[in-house]
């Protein structure tokens, strides 16, 4: 990411969420959340893949 999508980046979770902590919050449900998914939903691949990508926002977040 350049500087100019960092802080556009920055702007959107203080204007969505007010701060890093709470969007992180809901990224950690989000995660919780696809442990009860109904079989056959989606491929599990596509699942882990959200997972991986959810977990490395919520990182990079806190």
């Amino acid at each position: 990411m350049n500087q100019i999508q960092m802080a556009q980046l920055n702007a959107w979770i203080t204007d969505t969420y007010g701060s890093p902590a709470i969007l992180a919050h809901y990224l950690d449900l989000a995660v919780e959340m696809l442990f009860y998914l109904e079989r056959d939903s989606f491929e599990q691949m596509e699942i882990q893949n959200v997972v991986t990508a959810l977990k490395g926002m919520e990182r990079v977040i806190r």
